[in-house]
C-alpha cells in the first residue's frame, strides 16, 4: 500500500511560478529515487525531473535552469518548484517514486494521480 498525493498546481502566467509537491505514504522501506514527470495533450509523458535519495538531480533541458526539484526524506516528500514558466509547461504531472515495501523485496515505480498545471500566455 504505497500512496502519493500531489498538490499545489493551477493557472497561472505566462512567467509566473508554482511549486508542487508530493507526499507518499503507506507501507515504504525504502525510496531510491523520486521525480516528476508531464504529460500534455496528445503528447507522451515525459520525464521533467528526478531526484535521487542521495540527492543527485536529472532535469529536462526544457525545465533546466526553471525547475528545482528537491525533496525530504524523512517526510518521504518531493517538490518541484517551477519558475519562469511558460504556456508549453501546461500539463498533467505527476509525481513518481521507485520504491520497495519489504526490506529484501523488489523496487517498484509508483505513480501520483496527476495535478493540471496550466500557463496562460
Amino acid at each position: 500500500q504505497v500512496q502519493l498525493v500531489e498538490s499545489g498546481g493551477g493557472l497561472v502566467q505566462r512567467g509566473g511560478f508554482l511549486r508542487l509537491s508530493c507526499a507518499a505514504s503507506g507501507s515504504i522501506f525504502s525510496i531510491y529515487a523520486m521525480g516528476w514527470y508531464r504529460q500534455a495533450p496528445g503528447k507522451q509523458r515525459e520525464l521533467v525531473a528526478a531526484i535521487t535519495s542521495g540527492g543527485s538531480t536529472n532535469y529536462a533541458d526544457s525545465v533546466k535552469g526553471r525547475f528545482t526539484i528537491s525533496r525530504d526524506n524523512a517526510k518521504n516528500t518531493v517538490y518541484l518548484q517551477m519558475n519562469s514558466l511558460k504556456p508549453e509547461d501546461t500539463a498533467v504531472y505527476y509525481c513518481n517514486i521507485e520504491a520497495r515495501t519489504i526490506i529484501h523485496g523488489p523496487a517498484s515505480r509508483y505513480w501520483g494521480q496527476g495535478t493540471q498545471v496550466t500557463v496562460s500566455s
